[in-house]
């Protein structure tokens, strides 16, 4: 049986919306370090580009069951 991953965002992995654990659930990756790699980014590109990309996925990605 092949299961598709899809992109949404996670009810049971969230911060905030969930966007961050969803995208980690469908590649795989560990939810905590993408978090922290999110964060460390937005700090170093001055904060208001990493919230708005934040915003933009949290109403362009579904959430998840």
């Amino acid at each position: 049986m092949n299961v598709t991953r899809t992109l949404s965002r996670s009810r049971h992995d969230r911060m905030i919306a969930g966007v961050v654990g969803g995208i980690a659930r469908r590649f795989g990756w560990n939810s905590t370090a993408l978090r922290i790699i999110y964060v460390l980014l937005s700090i170093a590109s001055v904060a208001f580009p990493g919230i708005l990309v934040y915003l933009i996925l949290w109403l362009l990605i579904p959430e998840g069951d």
